[in-house]
């Protein structure tokens, strides 16, 4: 027995206080949403919206217990509608595969096209993915691509006899029916509100840690970028704008993070390559109307 205690990890309490603080802010910004101009709505309603998403991240790494439908039950409630958790996890899971970071096929999120897809793109949609590889086209359009080009992936996928999903999309659309039967019975809050200020602004924030975090490069410990001095967005993004600190250890708590990389700072860099920005207003600086990168990956050779 005391094997089992020395062995046993303790329940991370700041987790699920940060659980239950979201989902209680979701809760009170959707019923007290007709008392908040829109500009506020939107900024509250995406905040929660971008951090539970955040929070799903971190579950899914086996947080904040041992037992994982305990955690999957944390992250599984789909505020933001249009990603099943089940899919996320497994996609986002398959990600941290670090020998195929960035790679067009076998990373789930990189933003790199194979030359064959761009090849068959007209020049309105290469336009657009030039767009989006900037950061102000990842806010303003990224939120439509990355949904609705999931959307059109799973579709497709089933369309073509592909059910393998199809459990997940059962239980994803049950729970968004309970998240809709409050937002607009309850609240009564009307459906576009809800998209405008929760789901796509929610989205848009989510994009801002997406779109510096993974860069080609030869060696696939320098593909993944540190953004050191986040400010508020650092709480808002549960310090995975530490990218490489998380990559090399996911097992690793949200809170503990900082620390860490404080006293690993100098050996990260080196182990990144020195892909270091000072904080996001050094992304925004650097890629507001700049890409990010070229949309084809430089080394593809699928």
């Amino acid at each position: 027995m005391s094997g089992r205690r020395r062995h046993a990890r303790p329940i991370e309490w700041p987790t699920v206080a940060l659980a239950a603080l979201i989902h209680g802010g979701w809760l009170l910004a959707t019923f007290f949403w007709s008392a908040l101009p829109l500009p506020l709505l939107m900024l509250a309603g995406g905040w929660f919206v971008a951090w539970h998403g955040s929070l799903q991240h971190e579950v899914m790494h086996g947080h904040p217990t041992r037992r994982r439908v305990v955690n999957d039950a944390f992250g599984s409630v789909p505020l933001s509608l249009w990603l099943p958790y089940a899919i996320y996890k497994k996609s986002h899971l398959r990600h941290h595969n670090d020998e195929s970071l960035t790679d067009p096929i076998e990373d789930p999120e990189s933003a790199y096209l194979t030359d064959a897809v761009w090849a068959r793109l007209g020049p309105v949609a290469r336009a657009l993915v030039a767009f989006n590889n900037t950061i102000l086209g990842r806010l303003l359009v990224g939120p439509f691509v990355m949904v609705f080009g999931f959307l059109l992936t799973e579709a497709l996928a089933f369309a073509r006899g592909d059910h393998r999903h199809a459990k997940a999309w059962a239980l994803h659309l049950l729970a968004c029916a309970g998240v809709l039967a409050w937002v607009i019975l309850v609240c009564e809050m009307p459906l576009g509100i809800y998209l405008l200020a929760f789901v796509l602004t929610g989205a848009s924030l989510s994009r801002i840690r997406s779109f510096a975090e993974h860069r080609w490069a030869e060696r696939s410990e320098e593909r993944t970028a540190i953004v050191e001095d986040a400010g508020p967005l650092a709480l808002l993004f549960l310090h995975n704008n530490l990218h490489v600190l998380h990559h090399l250890r996911p097992a690793a708590p949200w809170y503990r993070l900082p620390a860490m990389y404080r006293a690993e700072r100098g050996a990260l860099i080196e182990r990144n390559g020195g892909l270091v920005y000072r904080g996001y207003g050094d992304v925004f600086r650097r890629f507001l109307l700049r890409p990010h990168d070229a949309a084809v990956h430089p080394d593809w050779n699928g």
